[in-house]
């Protein structure tokens, strides 16, 4: 006996099918999500370490005689007013 006229079968199996493609979609927008939160924490980290690594150079130059104490300060306060 056939029910439904036959397509019992391909009922069943279109189901399933959209089951696992909203299931698919919802994994890839939660992928999505969370990749960029942890791209934007990620930005964040560098600036502080671009920020200290900038001020080292800083030091650097005007412990070899490259920067007069203004233009040290100068540049500092730029550096400062840049986080």
């Amino acid at each position: 006996m056939m029910w439904d006229n036959g397509t019992m079968g391909w009922s069943w199996g279109f189901g399933l099918i959209a089951i696992a493609g909203v299931a698919v979609l919802i994994y890839v927008i939660v992928r999505l999500l969370s990749n960029k939160s942890a791209s934007d924490d990620t930005r964040s980290a560098p600036r502080q370490a671009d920020s200290a690594s900038a001020r080292q150079v800083l030091e650097e130059r005007f412990a070899r005689g490259e920067l007069t104490a203004e233009q040290f300060r100068d540049q500092l306060r730029v550096l400062e007013e840049g986080r």
